[in-house]
């Protein structure tokens, strides 16, 4: 069966759409049954062009990649999610609409490299830098035994990837 895994950040522009791609690219490489999503509260409408040229240069179709609302996958008809991760701070701290069957749901935060000082060439190490660290642990989720893992023991073991 397979393991739907939903990445929220407010503005699904950035970090959750790295972590979407990192996850999905890994998860085929490595021949795992685990398909991930993005989404944010205030989704801006566009994908941050940065994060699309770290994807692009890491061997990832970004083609098909949107901002979108986290609306999309609180619908009865959108897929099932066993994870639910926020990767922005402020994302972490607004209230998620009602998930249909009560996925686990983690923060790993981390810095906005939108926001990152510096010329383009700095923007873009700053990007490529966060897609490395999201990659890191989209691995570690990968490892872990998410058909027989159960809830509490799968929401302790993405806490202590957190940690890490």
């Amino acid at each position: 069966m397979t393991t739907n895994v939903l990445i929220l950040c407010t503005h699904n522009s950035a970090r959750s759409v790295l972590a979407e791609g990192m996850l999905d690219a890994w998860a085929r490489r490595l021949g795992r049954d685990v398909r991930a999503y993005s989404a944010g509260s205030a989704p801006v409408g566009r994908v941050n062009p940065l994060a699309l040229e770290a994807l692009t240069n890491a061997g990832i179709d970004t083609s098909a990649f949107r901002s979108k609302s986290w609306d999309e996958f609180a619908r009865p008809d959108a897929p099932r999610m066993r994870i639910v991760i926020t990767v922005c701070d402020s994302a972490a701290r607004e209230a998620c609409p009602y998930w249909p069957g009560g996925p686990v749901q983690v923060h790993w935060g981390y810095p906005d490299p939108s926001n990152a000082p510096g010329d383009d060439e700095a923007r873009r190490a700053a990007f490529e830098l966060t897609r490395q660290a999201i990659g890191y642990r989209m691995l570690q989720l990968l490892a872990l035994p998410l058909d027989t893992l159960d809830d509490d023991a799968l929401r302790a073991r993405l806490q202590e990837i957190a940690r890490r």
